[in-house]
């Protein structure tokens, strides 16, 4: 039976989804430079960086998941099933999306102000440096420099919050595994979040890390899929293109970053 009410409450939805589509259209048309730079950044700084820091949690889980199916069962379909690890990814991007909105949201807020108009044109410019740096790692130059180590906080955390999620499986865990890991030290993530906070627009932070998110996902389950031995040797192939991505990255940032103070 439908009620009275039921076309008044589809006229409501109609009118947010279509005020939500707007909002999301319009910053994909100003900022999709940087959901494009990002989402680039994601999909070959994973194969050549993200992989070798995160491929031990996720071959842990696979394996986790492989063990769990009986023999009996095991199939092509349940092996590609279980390495995608969905629930993990999703935590992940969670962790991302909501770091990137608030970065941007902190960043708009501060930016009000006559004294911090400045500030979204320098984080852009301290993402293109970031950006600059990993390009520079990859390409052996700090290996020749007195670079010092740098040691995060919240390292310790993450590791112990991550190690009792890692036993055993289950969406749930996963989920939650992929949340903590969401906070792993990573300078190719920290420029990704300068980037976003340099939107200064929580809307368009959270989208830019979410695209970032998503770019690191093929890499991830790729290595799920082949293995470690066998992912090794595609990224052989795959490392000599991530120092010119990253150039082009943070040329494209810093060209942000002079626009919006100039």
């Amino acid at each position: 039976m439908i009620s009275d009410a039921d076309p008044l409450l589809l006229q409501l939805l109609a009118a947010g989804y279509a005020h939500c589509a707007g909002a999301v259209s319009g910053i994909v048309s100003t900022q999709g430079g940087l959901f494009g730079g990002l989402f680039l950044a994601g999909l070959v700084g994973s194969a050549a960086h993200c992989a070798g820091m995160c491929g031990p949690f996720v071959l842990q889980q696979a394996a986790d998941r492989a063990q769990s199916v009986p023999a009996a069962r095991m199939s092509e379909f349940s092996r590609i099933s279980g390495a995608l690890l969905l629930p993990y990814h999703l935590g992940r991007l969670t962790t991302y999306a909501a770091i990137g909105a608030g970065v941007a949201a902190l960043t708009g807020s501060l930016s009000r102000l006559s004294w911090f108009g400045w500030l979204p044109a320098l984080l852009l410019a301290l993402a293109a440096l970031l950006f600059l740096a990993v390009a520079l790692d990859r390409l052996g130059l700090f290996r020749r420099l007195p670079v010092p180590a740098v040691r995060v906080p919240w390292a310790g955390w993450v590791s112990h919050a991550a190690t009792p999620l890692l036993r055993g499986g289950g969406a749930p865990r996963g989920y939650l595994l992929g949340l903590v890991l969401g906070f792993i030290p990573c300078g190719l993530l920290y420029g990704a979040f300068a980037a976003a906070a340099g939107s200064a627009d929580p809307l368009a932070g959270g989208l830019a890390l979410l695209a970032f998110g998503l770019g690191t996902m093929p890499a991830l389950i790729g290595v799920a899929l082949a293995g470690g031995l066998a992912w090794r040797r595609w990224q052989a192939q795959l490392s000599p293109v991530l120092p010119i991505l990253m150039l082009a990255n943070a040329g494209m940032l810093g060209y942000l970053a002079w626009s919006m103070a100039s």
